[in-house]
């Protein structure tokens, strides 16, 4: 909480909240529960290899249930199930989305609700998605400015996603360490609360930036190195970074990126299509034992 003495008491109250909600409450570590995939995917690619899903107030029981620190999703979704839910889990409205229904080699999402809106459904924060590297880049970071300190002003948190992709970029460039840590730093220039990034490969996109960590013997060898690189170049982990999984082979593949996420001082994950699309006993369990180990319960 220290490291965001200079927000009001609105965004400081709804810190807290998530910070002691869930299976990890009071532990500095977070899970969250992310379902945008429908708009941002389709629902068949989404919501078919588990049809329960395909109903919103299965996303608000699952949070729930688990015991996330909160649940993320646009306004239709939220709005399905924010009543019958509220005071449950904290919620997160979603701002932007985009759809790929036409190819985007530099995406832009569109604004699909509104500060008011997360007010109404009795959100503590939005979430927005920015693009470095995109031909639209500065327009995003326009953008997202004007909404933040609208949602700032009205007390909510404001979380961003930043996904670094552009023409310019070949695959391997976008989970690159430097990107990575490109790209969270942007998000915390931009005044966002909570960054959200994918986790980094040992990939460097500039070879400067690679010769520079290589000079100053920074190591960037294993994952939980990379995690912990990534923390201090947002503020010298003075601003909360979460990562997501990711797709992965199995489910101990994904244990092993929670676990390189503890150790490396990351503060937790947002876990969405791995967990939701997972019938409803599997999820659970694979959650809290995402949990668990966060908070060193696990090893």
């Amino acid at each position: 909480m220290s490291w965001y003495q200079g927000q009001n008491p609105g965004v400081l109250t709804n810190l807290y909240r998530l910070l002691n909600h869930g299976r990890l409450g009071g532990t500095g570590k977070l899970v969250i529960l992310p379902v945008d995939q429908g708009f941002e995917h389709g629902p068949t690619r989404s919501f078919a290899p588990n049809p329960d899903a395909y109903d919103p107030l299965y996303h608000f029981r699952l949070a729930i249930e688990a015991g996330c620190s909160a649940y993320a999703a646009p306004l239709g979704f939220l709005e399905a199930g924010a009543a019958q839910y509220a005071g449950q889990i904290p919620l997160i409205l979603k701002l932007n989305n985009h759809d790929i229904l036409q190819d985007e080699i530099d995406p832009l999402g569109a604004q699909t609700g509104t500060v008011d809106d997360a007010l109404r459904l009795g959100c503590i924060g939005i979430g927005y998605t920015i693009y470095p590297g995109t031909l639209d880049r500065r327009l995003q970071y326009e953008q997202f400015a004007e909404i933040a300190a609208e949602a700032k002003a009205a007390g909510l948190l404001v979380v961003l996603w930043s996904y670094a992709r552009g023409g310019g970029m070949q695959s391997a460039d976008e989970t690159g360490l430097d990107t990575i840590t490109y790209a969270a730093h942007l998000a915390a220039q931009l005044g966002a609360h909570i960054i959200k990034v994918k986790l980094p490969t040992s990939h460097f996109m500039d070879a400067k930036s690679k010769k520079l960590m290589d000079e100053a013997g920074i190591p960037y060898e294993t994952l939980a190195q990379r995690v912990n690189y990534l923390i201090k170049a947002v503020f010298d982990g003075r601003r909360i970074v979460i990562n997501s999984g990711g797709s992965a082979a199995s489910d101990e593949a994904v244990f092993d990126q929670v676990r390189a996420i503890r150790d490396g001082g990351g503060f937790g994950s947002i876990i969405g299509r791995n967990s939701f699309q997972r019938p409803w006993d599997t999820a659970i369990d694979f959650l809290r034992t995402i949990m668990d180990i966060l908070a060193g319960d696990i090893e």
